[in-house]
Order: C-alpha cells, then structure tokens, then sequence
C-alpha cells in the first residue's frame, strides 16, 4: 500500500518523505514566525500566562504557576512618565532578557517534530496562525492544559504514542511539549474561540474583556476532590498556647468581620485575585493583562499548587495613538476607568443577590462572596486602588496618606486609607490632594472589602526582586567606593560548590539574577561582606536574614507578630543608617515605607 503525506497548511498531498519535506518547508513560510527571532524581543518576564491557549471552556489552568512566575518574574516598573522616578535602582544595568529559563534562550523550535527541517523558515505575518497542524496535536495540548500536566508529563505522553502507534508517517505531535507551548504562545489570541466582550471603542478600535465567567471558575475549584477535602467554611478562632494566633484566612479579623455580616446559614467564600501585568504587557505582542482567581478557604499550603488557581480572564490595556496621547490626563484616566470597567465586568455577577449556590458532594452550599485579598505588585495596586502610580507623588503609598518626604520617617503616625475617606476626596472633586485619581473605583461598593488594605504585595516582589534587590545594588555602591567590590567578588567566587547553593564564579552579577538566585545571595552576603571595615554591613544581613525568616512562618502568635515588626524596625533602621545616603531619593520609594508600616497590620487581617 503507498503511503501518502498530507500537508497540514494546504490541501496537496505526496507520495514520498523527501517531497513532503521540501513542501513543507516552502508552504510553513506563510504561517509560522521566522525563529530568528531573538530572546530580547521575549522579555525576561516571561510567564506560564503566555503558554496558555484561551480555544476551549478550560483555558483555566495555571501550569507550574508559581514556579515559572518567580524564574522570569524581573519587574520594569511602569510609572506615569520616564521622568517620575529617579531610580534608586540601575535599571539600564540590568538585561532586558536575563531571566528567561533556559528553555525560553534558544527560541528556535516553534514547529511540531514532523516539520522540522535544518533550514529555519521565515514567516511574514503571526497572525495566520489560526489552528493547531492537526486534531492530534491540538488535542494533545488540550490534555496537558486541562489537567495541568507538566513537561515531563506530557513528554511522555509524546514518547508513548510515538513508540506504540506504529505510525507508516510522521508523527502529528509536536517533538515535546515545550514546543507545543510556544506554538501556542504563537496562536493569535483574537483569532481563537473564548468568550469575549467589548469594554470600550476608543481611536476607532475595540478593547475586549476574553474571559471565563468567574462562577465557572470557582465551580472548577470546587469540583476538585483534592481541593474539597481541606476546604475552610468558618471562621477559626485559632489559639496557640492560650493565646490569639493568625495562621490562614479564617482565623483572621476580616474573616471573622464579613462572617458577622451575613445570614448565620451562609458561609464565606474568600475570593483572592491575583494580577501580573507584566507578563503580556512587555512582550510587544501581546496588550492583555491577566487576571487568576483562587480561594481563601483553600489552605496557603494547598492554595499554593498550580490547580487552586484558574485564569479568570484578559483585561484590554489601551494603546495611545501617539506619544501625546499616551502622556495626556484624560489618556490615564480613560486608561484607568476602562480596568475598573473591565473588573466590574468580570466580578459583578458574584454580588447580583442574595448570595450564590455551589454544589458540593450533591448539595447546594450557600455563599457569599467576599474579596479577601488582591496580590499584586505595587504599580498594579495603584491601578486597583486608583491611587497615583508614581513614586514621585505628593502621596504614594496605597494603603495610607504619608507625604513623600515622610517615606523614610517610620516612627510617624499616618492617616489609613478606606473607601470613606477617598471617596469623601472623590465627591468633592479634590482627589488630587489625596494623590488619586478622579475616578469612580469599582471596589469602594464591594461588602466588607477595604480595597487599600486588601492589595498586599507578595513575597517575591516585594522582598527577593524589591528590597533585598535594594540592599545588594546599594551594598555594591558602597563597596566601591571603599575600594572593597573586588575583594567581595573574590570571597563569592571561591564559595565550595553545594547541592543545596547555587555558586557565583562570577561574582555579584546582577543582570543575571533571578528571585530565586536572589534567594541564595540571601545565604552567603552575611559572610561575603564581613570584616570589611564598614560598619554594621554584616549585620543589616544578620537582620535581613531574621526578618526574612520571620515572614516565612506559617502561623502567628500576638507575641511573634510583635517580635516580627521589631525584627522590620532593626533592620529599617540600619538599611537607611546604611544606604540613604547612597539612594539618588534617600530612600523615599514606597515599597519600604509599606514594608515598615503596614505588613504588621495586613496579617492579623
């Protein structure tokens, strides 16, 4: 019997391999992107975000999110204009696509292993990818999405059909599932099948919302058996030692609160946003900004693997005709109500009623929905408080009022945030004096919800690629101008190697670290920097170290909240003794102050 070879991108068909091959060569030209592409134009960002396929009910899964989001999660922080913030940091320094995994550094292999040839094709436009090569591949995808299957998984699922169907051709799937991914990644998103809708036509464009309905979402979350059985419906009064202690949600005060809120038959259903612009937003290919939904009432422990959380939905962001567009108020403003309005979109039908029905071992459990807890970079917890996203600004802290030039004063009393305050600027038309923005914010009619308090940063962000990313680049200003960076490179260089450290032979080389490198400099600086004749250098590492510790705990006593908080003061107070004078602002950015002054208050919530 003659076998014949069908071309997967046009209707000819061939008798020979050879001939097939050479076909496919010329006819992929006019649908995939030339793989010269270089990993600069990637962005050290990337996210398990841009791997997803949005073409079928279940583009919900977040695969290997956590892990992937710290490896590639260096942040280019996005504020009103270039002239806003000094920089207390040397971001010209710092490689566009230093943190890119190293599967992502060789971008060479978008194509499925039957197309693979030693010449690389060039593609003229991505959007004529509009389909998977062939129902197997596409199905194959659809497997390791839906069921959050890793790599290695999926690789073998590859290596078991290819050895056991006995194909008479080459085989449909893609040579492994990272090249399945980046093919995805290469679908043109508005040319595939989702839910979608038009938030705004603005410059004769539309700006849609692609999204899952949220009590889809929380319905995938709740149908998994896993996820069920330690699920947390009631507040805990949670003691240690005869003492109040605050470990998950529910042994809160916010919980506690909103549970006093409702009918004594409802129960709470903890709703935790998740928000990372960056990961599509820098791409250049790309202008949507995430949105992942999980639960407070799943443990932190369990919260955290990649099937607790679903891709809830794309938000639009704006593109400005021009460059004085783009620097315009009434730009920002639109740019700024078109989120709310998207957020409103995806969030509204939680709070239409009395409540809402989930379905759990064949019984309907009545909830209120309550957003808990939106986890977020600071540039990102401006756009959800409204609050202005400069570091320059006459207020630029989210949770409170402190003045700029009292950043760095962490003994002053402050003014907290809440929606009846900012809205009393917002009534009266006087929002500038509070530095937010003159716009209606979607959350101020949200129940039991402060939303200035409920943005928190998260650990990486904040402390591994933020402050501690702070305190080395300061540490190397300091070493050089006492002569000293060179020797501290030397004592890293020459660290033994072991399993559990990654080794520097390079020294401090801070274009190439990623939070979790960050992580092990953690390990090592106290050391590297001692005996060095600089006052209290080793020890605003000890401290960092203690504090750092701290942050990690799993539960809290009173007692060590209040330990914790003076482990943040000891080494506030040597992180400026140290390095305020190095800092082109002396230490007035907004990520410390919040640090100092408002981590305490947000885990007892």
């Amino acid at each position: 019997m003659s076998t014949s070879f069908q071309c997967p991108h046009c209707p000819r068909n061939f008798s020979t391999r050879n001939a097939y091959s050479q076909h496919v060569n010329r006819c992929i030209n006019t649908v995939y992107l030339s793989t010269e592409e270089s990993s600069e134009d990637i962005s050290d960002i990337v996210s398990s975000v841009n791997e997803m396929s949005l073409d079928d009910e279940d583009f919900s899964c977040i695969n290997e999110f956590q892990i992937i989001r710290e490896e590639n999660s260096q942040v280019f922080y996005q504020y009103e204009s270039d002239q806003d913030y000094a920089g207390d940091i040397s971001f010209g320094e710092i490689s566009h696509s230093s943190n890119i995994p190293e599967e992502y550094e060789n971008f060479d292999e978008i194509l499925p292993a039957s197309l693979q040839s030693n010449e690389e094709p060039e593609v003229e436009n991505i959007e004529n990818i509009k389909e998977f090569p062939n129902e197997a591949y596409a199905d194959l995808m659809a497997l390791v999405i839906e069921n959050n299957l890793n790599n290695k998984a999926g690789n073998a699922i590859i290596k078991f059909f290819n050895k056991h169907s006995d194909l008479s051709q080459l085989s449909p799937l893609p040579k492994n599932i990272e090249t399945g991914r980046k093919f995805m990644d290469k679908m043109n998103i508005s040319q595939l099948s989702y839910s979608k809708y038009c938030v705004l036509t603005h410059n004769s464009q539309d700006y849609f919302v692609h999204y899952r309905p949220i009590k889809n979402c929380i319905k995938n979350l709740l149908s998994n058996p896993d996820i069920l059985k330690n699920l947390m419906f009631r507040y805990e009064n949670l003691k240690i030692e005869d003492e109040k202690s605050y470990g998950e949600q529910n042994s809160g005060n916010w919980w506690k609160r909103a549970e006093r809120s409702i009918s004594n038959h409802a129960n709470i259903l903890s709703i935790i946003l998740y928000s990372d612009a960056t990961t599509t937003d820098t791409l250049g290919k790309s202008s949507l900004h995430p949105i992942y939904v999980s639960l407070g009432n799943i443990p932190t422990w369990r919260r955290n693997k990649e099937d607790a959380k679903q891709l809830l939905g794309y938000l639009p962001i704006l593109s400005a005709k021009n460059e004085k567009e783009k620097k315009s108020s009434e730009f920002k403003e639109l740019a700024r109500e078109t989120f709310h309005n998207s957020i409103k979109f995806l969030l509204d039908p939680l709070f239409q009623g009395d409540g809402v029905d989930f379905n759990i071992d064949d019984k309907d459990i009545w909830f209120f929905p309550r957003i808990s807890t939106i986890i977020c970079d600071w540039p990102e917890a401006c756009t959800f408080s409204l609050t202005y996203k400069s570091a320059n600004s006459n207020y630029p802290c989210h949770f409170c009022l402190v003045q700029r030039e009292d950043l760095i004063d962490i003994r002053k009393e402050v003014i907290l945030r809440n929606h009846v305050n900012m809205k009393e600027y917002f009534d009266s038309n006087t929002s500038n004096l509070a530095g937010l923005e003159q716009v209606n914010n979607y959350f101020w009619s949200i129940p039991n919800l402060n939303i200035y308090a409920a943005t928190v940063p998260d650990r990486m962000h904040h402390l591994d690629l933020g402050l501690f990313k702070y305190q080395i680049e300061f540490t190397m200003e300091l070493l050089k101008k006492k002569k000293s960076l060179n020797k501290v490179n030397e004592r890293i260089a020459n660290i033994p190697r072991h399993s559990q450290l990654k080794v520097f032979k390079k020294g401090i080389q801070l274009s190439r670290l990623t939070a979790s490198e960050y992580r092990d400099m953690m390990k090592i600086m106290v050391f590297v920097v001692d005996d060095l004749q600089i006052e209290d250098l080793s020890e605003v590492y000890v401290k960092w170290n203690e504090m750092y510790l701290l942050s990690r705990s799993e539960k809290f006593k009173e007692s060590d909240l209040e330990n914790f908080q003076k482990a943040i003061n000891d080494w506030g107070d040597l992180f400026i003794k140290l390095f305020q004078n190095i800092s082109n602002s002396h230490l007035k950015f907004p990520k410390l102050h919040s640090w100092i002054y408002h981590i305490f208050g947000n885990m007892k919530q």
